[in-house]
């Protein structure tokens, strides 16, 4: 038993156009989480390249938590997180992304958030196995 599911997705050979497209990436995130039953509360976006590398960070405050996504679009890289409670699945807001936008080779691990029981200190951190990339 758990209060959640975290995804942290790997995207590599992400195009630069996408790499670079923070309103796009920002809006299709929203529309995945609406789609996935979930309730978007907030949005926010920033752009870099300025004063460092090109890319963005995009996030999308869910009444069931979040989704975000990190670009260094020089080398064609995306993380995405999802992270939801209740009944919306993070799986399902990741499938809707997909239809709407390429993310090229995409890597998933999942994580149980707040489990019922507790975990004893000696043991690794490590406690969730990756997925197979898709």
């Amino acid at each position: 038993m758990h209060k959640g599911t975290h995804l942290l997705i790997d995207c590599r050979n992400v195009s630069r156009d996408v790499c670079l497209d923070d309103a796009g990436i920002l809006n299709a995130m929203a529309e995945a989480a609406r789609s996935a039953g979930a309730t978007v509360i907030s949005q926010a976006r920033y752009r870099f390249g300025h004063n460092s590398p090109a890319g963005f960070t995009a996030v999308v405050l869910l009444d069931e938590s979040h989704c975000s996504a990190h670009s260094y679009a020089s080398e064609g890289l995306m993380a995405i997180d999802i992270f939801t409670c209740g009944s919306t699945s993070p799986h399902d807001v990741l499938a809707h992304l997909r239809q709407i936008v390429n993310l090229g080779d995409v890597c998933v691990r999942e994580y149980p958030r707040f489990l019922a029981k507790e975990i004893p200190p000696e043991t690794p951190l490590e406690v969730a196995q990756p997925l197979i990339p898709t």
